[in-house]
């Protein structure tokens, strides 16, 4: 009879008034309400936790994306007032000699060519001071041939320049008046301006013959350079006679000049300019040379672990690689410093090393040396998610290939890297992103040189020195007032690289999803 009641859903006797209730409720023992009530508190504190991590990142992205935001009408307030004072004719006209200091830099470069050549042909020290005497002199007269377009460039410059200053002061400024001023000054720059091109081709056509053959090829881009020069001084007066105070800035002619600026200059008493192109280029040269050293490494490293390897061999090798990655940041940047970079340096100033091309180089922190640091830092992500990827393809894959009469090599190339694939696509997307996010390293041995680097010159652009959106944010950041144009700059920066970033892993993971098998 008890039983009967109990099928029926009445509780039997003896039961606690809980129970009773419990039992009228569905009958459900005290265990599983309690494993319910527990799996209820473990799904809600999980997922209280993931809700945590999204409002942080939505709060990370508005703030980041409402500072940088505010750059772009204060961006383009200051390059209105850049063309109503008159900076913008002035820098039309001084255009020529940020040219002519560049190649000022470069016969630098040429004669470390020479003095390289003349002491590999057996010369000493006096011999090879005697034989670069006429170079000397030549270098010294062109350094000299644009002090007249200097002298008038600054005198244009400080009349548009206290303009701009009592713009700023709230004073009333009649521009009009400052513009008729900067006009009549028209006939004299282009007098100047040809004065300065024909004194530059005069002291080039004096220019002594190279005494070497290690030399002629950086002669021959001098002389190139040179005549570009020649180009930039016609295109200088045009654009200064084209210069319009009243022409309105428009919102696109803002955006490009931030995105394709090829200056990034800051707390100048002339005009700040923020140019992203010398730190886009910088970025994309060290990533790009970190990946392309770290991959191959990684991967092959990876492959060997997890398909060739004995146990011993795996117990040596697979530590040693995951360490580099608990090394501290600044203890791998002053390795590149006082190692890589010396070594290096040293390396290329070796007579036996002479006939490497762009050798000796001149700047010991570069592009290569971060470049290579960094694909030290990514190695160990690569190698161990590439790993985890090898070892996650079925056993059966392998066995079966070997049992077909496939060679160990033929099945991990056909048969396991095809199915890991995706793995191993994903293993070198974060390690991307492991190198252009990474700050300290490339704040210590990249050199920190704000141009863009110059890809005209071959693999000799990986022995310049370069910047990046990373190490700017960085530098800048802690030393800029808050709110203030150079601080949104940053901030733009910032914006554009999580842009960069966000584009690149979504197109991985369309690559990953093109590999990954269907499910069925």
């Amino acid at each position: 009879m008890a039983a009967d009641r109990h099928s029926d859903g009445v509780p039997p006797e003896g039961v606690t008034g809980a129970d009773r209730f419990r039992v009228a409720l569905g009958g459900c023992p005290r265990r599983r309400v309690l494993r319910l009530t527990l799996d209820a508190w473990v799904r809600t504190f999980f997922g209280g936790s993931a809700m945590v991590t999204i409002l942080v990142l939505g709060l990370i992205m508005v703030f980041l994306f409402r500072e940088g935001a505010g750059f772009l009408p204060e961006h383009h307030r200051s390059l209105t007032l850049y063309r109503r004072t008159g900076q913008e004719f002035v820098d039309a006209i001084r255009a020529p000699l940020a040219d002519h200091q560049a190649l000022n830099r470069y016969l630098g470069r040429v004669r470390a060519s020479e003095v390289e050549g003349l002491r590999a042909a057996g010369m000493g020290e006096p011999d090879v001071r005697e034989a670069m005497a006429a170079f000397d002199e030549f270098a010294a007269r062109f350094r000299g041939a644009g002090q007249l377009l200097r002298d008038f460039a600054d005198e244009a410059g400080g009349m548009a320049l206290a303009t701009r200053n009592a713009s700023q002061a709230g004073e009333t400024v009649d521009f009009v008046r400052g513009a008729t001023a900067l006009r009549a000054l028209l006939p004299q720059a282009g007098v100047v301006l040809r004065e300065f091109r024909e004194t530059v081709e005069a002291v080039c056509a004096a220019a002594p013959a190279p005494r070497c053959d290690g030399s002629r090829r950086p002669w021959a881009r001098f002389r190139e350079m040179v005549g570009r020069l020649g180009a930039s001084v016609s295109g200088a007066h045009e654009r200064a006679m084209a210069w319009d105070p009243d022409r309105r800035v428009p919102i696109g002619e803002s955006l490009a000049a931030f995105f394709w600026g090829r200056r990034w200059v800051t707390n100048s008493e002339w005009h700040d300019r923020y140019g992203l192109l010398p730190l886009l280029g910088g970025s994309f040269c060290i990533s790009v040379v970190a990946i392309a050293i770290a991959v191959p490494f990684s991967v092959a490293a990876a492959i060997f672990v997890s398909q060739f390897a004995s146990a011993a061999e795996r117990n040596i090798v697979k530590p040693a690689i995951e360490f580099i990655a608990a090394i501290p940041s600044i203890v791998l940047g002053f390795f590149g410093i006082t190692v890589l970079g010396s070594g290096i340096q040293w390396l290329s100033q070796q007579p036996w090393m002479s006939w490497v091309p762009f050798f000796p180089v001149s700047e010991r922190l570069n592009i290569l040396t971060a470049g290579l640091m960094l694909a030290l830092m990514a190695s160990p992500t690569i190698f161990t998610l590439a790993e985890d990827a090898l070892d996650r393809v079925p056993r059966a894959f392998a066995e079966g290939s070997l049992a077909l009469g496939a060679t160990r090599l033929q099945t991990v190339i056909r048969m396991v890297v095809p199915a890991a694939l995706s793995g191993i696509v994903a293993a070198i997307l974060l390690g991307f992103g492991r190198v252009v996010g990474e700050t300290m390293v490339v704040l210590l041995v990249a050199g920190n040189r704000l141009e863009i680097p110059d890809i005209t010159l071959g693999m000799g652009v990986l022995f310049q020195p370069a910047h990046t959106m990373t190490g700017i944010i960085a530098q800048e950041l802690g030393e800029v007032p808050r709110g203030g144009l150079h601080y949104r700059a940053l901030f733009m920066v910032g914006v554009t690289l999580f842009a960069l970033v966000l584009a690149i892993n979504y197109a991985a993971e369309r690559v990953v999803r093109r590999f990954r098998p269907a499910r069925h």
